[in-house]
């Protein structure tokens, strides 16, 4: 059974995810990540509530990390990067190129974009904290004016310095 929740937020409506094993998706209402519900979906809150209670703590600033169980769907390089993602801590940002040497692959930036462009749990996995090696903001799947709202969210100021960037 897939189980499915909306929340509304700062960023605009949240389609919530979820099967028994865990989290799947967070979807935006804008963006190239919105897919829609699904008609075999079924609505219930209850079981997206540990989950929507901690995104409303996030959007309140009473909440800088996520305890809920993950499961998203993606290839074994996929997982990596986003596993990789969950270690850039609230209120910083790191670079592609920072997340290819975290790997060992420092020649990867292109694929960890393609794989940060497809983590389908945004927010959790806070691929919003990846920006340009020079400090300017790279695409988003929910949109870059949500991935805006999220740094401003986290107080991230996106004005370069060298103890903004997180090197793993």
């Amino acid at each position: 059974m897939i189980y499915y929740d909306i929340l509304p937020s700062p960023v605009g409506n949240l389609l919530l995810v979820a099967d028994d094993s865990g989290l799947k998706q967070i979807q935006f209402d804008e963006g190239n990540q919105s897919n829609g519900i699904k008609p075999n979906w079924i609505k219930d809150s209850n079981k997206l509530k540990t989950v929507a209670d901690q995104l409303i703590s996030y959007f309140a600033n009473e909440r800088t990390t996520f305890d809920v169980k993950l499961s998203p769907d993606g290839t074994a390089f996929q997982k990596q990067i986003w596993n990789q993602l969950l270690k850039i801590p609230y209120g910083k940002t790191c670079s592609y190129l920072d997340i290819a040497l975290a790997i060992n692959k420092p020649s990867a930036c292109r694929a960890i974009g393609m794989a940060n462009s497809k983590n389908p749990i945004p927010i959790i996995i806070p691929c919003h904290r990846v920006i340009g090696k020079n400090g300017k903001l790279t695409g988003y799947a929910g949109g870059l004016s949500n991935k805006a709202k999220l740094l401003e969210i986290e107080n991230i100021d996106l004005t370069p310095s060298k103890d903004q960037y997180l090197l793993f």
